[in-house]
């Protein structure tokens, strides 16, 4: 019996470039119907809470800058001191781009989060999928059976995991935001390999993971747990180290996430656990394998960011007790604000193009915030994403209050 093969495609259904040029078209325009449209605007920074736009000054709150170091002069100075190894690295760090500098701030973020090793990563998106794609292989080769790993992961982790989760094909499954009476359901249905996927300070609305909960659990059903610290490292913990740390749970965590461009005000990512985990990484994450390492001057200004931490407490204290400020003012004021005092604020405002003008209203008043939208967050959910620094002062945290309550109550 023949094979019937499909008949070749006429050059007359082939995409013309006027096709694609009418199919970009609908993309854009289903998202701008729907104020779901992203566009740039370009920023130029003064210092660490500025920023200038098209001859206007705004206070900048919509940076992750929580600790004020991307103008901190001691980073400057680590990074020019590193110029002398060049503007970029060369090659990614298996091949040549692994230099002294990276080796000094790996040990250094290693030490900080109180871990046997650590690996940089150009971004902490990259840390995020090398991470995953190594937990991903874990059990190949023995006699487990296929498929040897499932992820489970809160509904509200980072795209950046959902992505390398997805990506790597594994099995996973997703439980409600910090719902652990469903997680531990699921930790239980299944006998194979399980990686519990949290963030310890959530990026959209600022609250934290229950990783008191989690502890409790995984004495009962033990998993592997992959904790993002991209907003906890800097701004919790004892010297920075992160929202574990604080609350004295470093040892629960497997493999731990830092993103570098946020507290720590330099760039890239680092993924943090035991020395044979790294070194499975540097063999399967090839989110690292196939990347050139960050640049020289970018570990020298991210091992002295960790140092900043430690002899700066004040810029950590600083940026929680404004946060307890706003939060605190904003909630006397009628407004459903989360609790905590994490720098992260969300103000919920429902639909896209409310949020869109509130974010227009705060320009107008000099204030630099962005309506975050769908697919970011769920639909009816739309919302200003206030972020704090340390850097603020509090004239400026006065009049963020007084124009968030207009908002809020208008």
């Amino acid at each position: 019996m023949k094979t019937r093969r499909n008949p070749p495609r006429r050059r007359s259904d082939a995409m013309s470039p006027e096709d694609f040029d009418q199919a970009l078209d609908a993309i854009l325009c289903d998202r701008r119907d729907k104020h779901q449209l992203r566009q740039r605007i370009e920023v130029h920074p003064i210092d660490s809470t500025h920023v200038r736009i098209g001859g206007q000054i705004f206070t900048n709150f919509a940076s992750n800058n929580y600790l004020g170091l991307t103008h901190h002069p001691r980073l400057r100075a680590a990074a020019e001191s590193a110029l002398h190894s060049g503007i970029g690295s060369g090659a990614a760090g298996l091949i040549s781009g692994y230099t002294d500098l990276h080796r000094e701030a790996e040990q250094t973020i290693a030490r900080w989060k109180q871990t046997e090793a650590c690996v940089l990563l150009p971004s902490g998106y990259q840390a995020n999928v090398a991470a995953i794609q190594t937990l991903s292989v874990l059990g190949e080769g023995d006699s487990l059976g296929k498929p040897h790993v499932r992820f489970l992961l809160d509904k509200l982790v980072h795209a950046s995991l959902i992505d390398a989760v997805k990506l790597s094909g594994a099995d996973y499954r997703i439980f409600p935001h910090n719902h652990l009476v469903k997680l531990q359901r699921l930790l239980g249905d299944a006998p194979k390999i399980q990686v519990v996927v949290t963030e310890s300070i959530f990026s959209m609305d600022g609250d934290a993971a229950d990783l008191r909960g989690l502890a409790r659990i995984k004495r009962q059903h033990p998993f592997v747990l992959l904790l993002d610290e991209a907003h906890g490292s800097g701004v919790y913990g004892k010297d920075g180290a992160g929202y574990a740390a604080e609350i004295g749970l470093s040892d629960v965590v497997d493999v731990s996430i830092v993103t570098l461009s946020k507290a720590l005000g330099s760039g890239g990512g680092a993924v943090c656990g035991p020395r044979k985990f790294c070194d499975a990484l540097l063999n399967t994450g090839r989110a690292y394998i196939y990347s050139t390492s960050v640049p020289p001057l970018i570990a020298a200004a991210a091992r002295e960011a960790v140092k900043i931490c430690a002899d700066e407490p004040q810029r950590q204290q600083r940026v929680r007790e404004l946060s307890r400020r706003v939060r605190t003012e904003l909630g006397g004021a009628g407004m459903q604000i989360p609790p905590g005092d994490s720098p992260i604020i969300p103000l919920i405002l429902g639909d896209e193009a409310r949020a869109m003008r509130a974010a227009e209203l705060l320009r107008e008043k000099g204030m630099l915030a962005v309506a975050v939208r769908p697919p970011t967050v769920a639909r009816g959910s739309s919302r200003l994403r206030i972020t704090l620094s340390c850097d603020h002062t509090d004239r400026e945290i006065d009049e963020l209050i007084r124009e968030l309550a207009r908002l809020g109550t208008g």
